[in-house]
């Protein structure tokens, strides 16, 4: 596997940082606002899309318009060591877990819950608790978010240059 960086420049930065603000954004706005062509800034989303840098487009939706109105984050302590592929193929069986990554710390796994309310939030975690695996849970429920998801969290700095893959 090569990991070697991708070639990445500001003006890569700036385009991106447009698009996560709102993906909606023409090539042309862009282009107006950073100083490119839209052909020009067209050919570069291209590029972010085939190497992996931009995954994919999409609309972002207030949970609660949706019915989810609780959400937690619940911290998992596994038996033993369960690989990361397993936790995935199970945390993919709840469309409750918006978000499931492996962490540092005592825990094997942080899910980030959301639920219609208390009781439909009790209910996934039991079920959640009853995977075979599963040693014990703890739950942190949100009260209010203090500062909305960024789009551009962390554009300010660049991202640290990694080292070349040496074989």
């Amino acid at each position: 596997m090569n990991s070697r960086p991708v070639p990445f420049d500001e003006l890569d930065r700036k385009i991106i940082t447009a698009l996560m603000a709102n993906s909606r954004t023409s090539f042309a706005e862009i282009g107006a606002a950073i100083g490119l062509s839209s052909t020009a800034v067209k050919r570069r989303v291209d590029r972010l899309r085939e190497t992996g840098v931009i995954t994919g487009f999409t609309a972002t939706v207030e949970p609660s318009a949706l019915g989810w109105r609780t959400e937690a984050y619940v911290e998992v302590y596994c038996e033993g060591a369960a690989p990361p592929r397993r936790l995935a193929e199970v945390v993919r069986g709840y469309p409750e877990i918006a978000a499931a990554m492996t962490v540092t710390g005592g825990a094997d796994a942080l899910l980030h819950v959301r639920a219609r309310d208390v009781e439909h939030f009790e209910e996934v975690l039991e079920r959640i608790r009853t995977e075979p695996f599963i040693r014990k849970t703890i739950s942190v429920m949100v009260l209010s978010h203090l500062i909305p998801e960024s789009p551009d969290a962390g554009a300010s700095q660049p991202a640290p240059e990694r080292a070349p893959d040496v074989r």
